[in-house]
């Protein structure tokens, strides 16, 4: 199973920009599907974004389409989340996450269920 660990969080200005980086230990990394999810404070864990394992197939929340990009670098077990436009309701802890299941046959990859690994979570504050 891999570990993950974020980084890339912090407190920007409404408008800006930032990358989440998830970096995966473990050699099978390049066979998980891998996931963004975020929670802000009261709330549940809410599905961000997702990617394949070969990266050729993603999927969004319809609330971030347009503003996020999900992207990963196998050959440096890596895994990223570019956010633009930046929007105070974007504050929240977010969770990299893998999964070793078929997400995409049925699109599945919503529910935090489906995956089971999970970073320690980075914070983003956005600031009004």
């Amino acid at each position: 199973q891999v570990q993950l660990v974020e980084s890339g969080g912090g407190l920007v200005q409404a408008g800006g920009s930032l990358r989440l980086s998830c970096a995966a230990s473990g050699r099978t990394f390049s066979s998980y599907n891998m996931g963004w999810f975020r929670q802000a404070p009261g709330k549940g864990r809410e599905f961000v974004a997702a990617i394949s394992w070969r990266g050729g197939r993603t999927s969004y929340a319809d609330s971030v389409k347009g503003r996020f990009a999900i992207s990963r670098d196998n050959a440096k077990n890596m895994v990223y989340l570019r956010i633009d436009s930046l929007l105070p309701e974007d504050t929240a802890v977010y969770y990299c996450a893998g999964s070793t299941y078929n997400l995409w046959d049925r699109w599945s990859g919503s529910s935090p269920s489906r995956y089971n690994a999970w970073g320690q979570g980075t914070q983003v504050t956005v600031s009004s």
